[in-house]
């Protein structure tokens, strides 16, 4: 399984990110390459705990919907609804090296904190372990970046 712990894994998305331009279009849905650069940075910083978020009563917490979600399950193709705190259509996002260089940090950043250590809950899947962050945030960082080709 291709993880955020797993340096590899870790450097092939890193090389992915730096194939990215501001103008890369999108396959499908409606974010552009600078939305989806901040969106995909806040998603890693909320698994990090750094953005605060607000649980949601879904099925999705428990098992094992959640493990087949978390691990298994594509995501949808501009289907699904992102939680509120990733949300980054419209917004204003900054200069793109500097965006791209905030991705990248934050994404080394993960890999020094503990697996075992207490991780805080998603939004949508309620409690989860630093495995399934792992799983979770390379299975995001990789629907995003093939959603540009990329």
């Amino acid at each position: 399984m291709k993880t955020l712990w797993n340096p590899q894994s870790r450097s092939a998305l890193s090389a992915r990110i730096n194939r990215l331009t501001p103008q890369t279009p999108p396959l499908w849905g409606r974010m552009n390459a600078d939305e989806m650069v901040a969106h995909v940075t806040r998603g890693m910083r909320m698994g990090l705990g750094e953005i605060e978020t607000h649980t949601r009563k879904t099925i999705l917490r428990f098992w094992p919907l959640k493990h087949v979600f978390v691990y298994c399950l594509p995501f949808p193709k501009g289907k699904a609804k992102a939680p509120r705190e990733l949300v980054t259509h419209g917004t204003t996002v900054g200069e793109w090296s500097a965006s791209v260089a905030a991705l990248q940090a934050t994404l080394d950043r993960f890999a020094t904190l503990e697996r075992e250590a207490k991780w805080p809950a998603h939004p949508v899947f309620g409690p989860l372990t630093g495995r399934a962050w792992g799983a979770l945030g390379w299975r995001h960082l990789d629907h995003h970046l093939r959603q540009f080709g990329v």
